[in-house]
């Protein structure tokens, strides 16, 4: 289970926070601190340490307050994890004008995530069912919806659709991850791997199935080669899920 939600702290707290409806006092010594500072801060140790290793005290350590100050621009970790989300979601591109249909433009939105969470990859550490609902989550929202709204369909496969596509791009990211952590845990890459496992399969499977497994291997093996196998393999599935919407989409449309 992850350790890490979007929805543990205050909601009030948070909002009023994420708004920008709520500053610290200017007392003490660190005067020109503010909220903006130490998410920037907290986000780059993030970026080195992951944030399960985050904590109020290394983030004031970093900014140079203690950290009972530090709880006067954030109240707990809850509200800065909110406060982290959002602000990193600012950092993804939408769709403009150039931009046209919904194909393309969630095509668009898909990969801006896969280079924001490829940037910043403690993003997958965060539970977000209930993501905090400040103005950059709320911009990519109404930009998601703004494109699948244009599909047709019932407020229910519409809302479904959006949580279709979400689903890919998680599991996608989650899956190259682990991909990158099985060979810096192991020493190993995938086809050293595989060669060691090979031999205990050429003993209990039978030749029809192990040649089917070999083909299946030497395709990836050959697509390993390429310096940019994962971005391909977030592509291809990418464009497999459109295609899945595209023909829902006119199956709707040939009954309506």
């Amino acid at each position: 289970m992850t350790s890490d939600s979007t929805d543990r702290g205050d909601p009030q707290r948070s909002l009023e926070r994420l708004w920008g409806r709520q500053e610290p006092g200017r007392r003490g010594p660190k005067q020109s601190l503010s909220t903006a500072e130490v998410v920037d801060t907290a986000i780059a140790l993030a970026d080195k340490q992951g944030v399960q290793a985050l904590s109020m005290r290394k983030v004031a350590e970093a900014v140079g307050v203690s950290p009972m100050s530090l709880y006067t621009y954030v109240p707990s970790k809850a509200e800065l994890l909110d406060l982290m989300f959002d602000r990193v979601l600012g950092d993804t591109a939408d769709p403009d004008e150039t931009v046209i249909g919904w194909r393309q433009q969630l095509a668009f939105m898909a990969r801006e995530r896969w280079t924001l969470s490829e940037r910043h990859p403690w993003l997958l550490d965060l539970a977000t069912h209930r993501p905090p609902l400040g103005p950059n989550m709320m911009q990519k929202a109404l930009a998601m919806l703004s494109a699948v709204v244009t599909m047709g369909l019932t407020p229910q496969e519409t809302g479904l659709a959006a949580d279709l596509l979400q689903d890919y791009i998680t599991g996608a990211l989650r899956s190259a991850r682990e991909a990158r952590e099985a060979e810096q845990v192991t020493g190993l890459t995938d086809e050293q791997w595989f060669s060691i496992v090979w031999p205990a399969l050429e003993k209990n499977l039978d030749q029809q199935h192990l040649h089917t497994i070999s083909q299946i291997s030497e395709g990836r093996r050959e697509q390993r080669r390429s310096p940019d196998e994962r971005t391909e393999r977030f592509e291809f599935g990418l464009q497999r899920v459109l295609d899945g919407l595209e023909a829902f989409v006119q199956r709707r449309q040939a009954t309506t």
